[in-house]
C-alpha cells in the first residue's frame, strides 16, 4: 500500500509541476532544448524528491522502529536489508512513475505551449 501511495503521490507532484511549467518548457524548446535535455530536467527533479522522501523515510523507520523496540520479537531495530530492499523498490517505483510526465513534457510542442497562455 505504500508503494502504491508513494508512486501515485510523486507523479501527481511530477505532473503538476510539469504542467505549471509548460510554457517554460516551450520557451526552452523553441529556443534549441533537445527533448532528452528535457527529459533529464524532469527527472532530475524526480531523483531529489524521490532522495528527500526516501531519507526522511528511512530516518522516521528507523526512529520509530527503535521506539517499538519492546514490542519487536526476534527481529533487529536496524534490519539493514530490509530497510535497503523498501527504498530501492520504492526508489525505482517512483522513478518509473516519473517517466510518463516527463515523456509528456519532452514532447511538448513549443508553439502550442507559447500560444496556449
Amino acid at each position: 500500500m505504500a508503494l502504491v501511495l508513494g508512486v501515485v503521490g510523486l507523479y501527481g507532484v511530477i505532473a503538476y509541476s510539469v504542467s505549471q511549467r509548460t510554457r517554460e518548457i516551450g520557451v526552452r524548446m523553441a529556443l534549441g532544448a533537445q527533448r532528452s535535455a528535457v527529459y533529464k530536467m524532469v527527472m532530475r527533479q524526480a531523483f531529489w524528491l524521490t532522495v528527500t522522501g526516501l531519507a526522511i523515510g528511512l530516518a522516521g523507520s528507523v526512529g520509530t522502529s527503535l521506539l517499538m523496540r519492546s514490542m519487536l520479537f526476534n527481529v533487529k531495530a536496524w534490519d539493514v536489508p530490509t530497510l535497503a530492499c523498501v527504498a530501492l523498490v520504492l526508489g525505482l517505483a517512483a522513478m518509473a512513475a516519473s517517466f510518463l510526465p516527463a515523456h509528456r513534457a519532452a514532447s511538448v510542442n513549443p508553439t502550442e505551449a507559447l500560444r496556449a497562455e
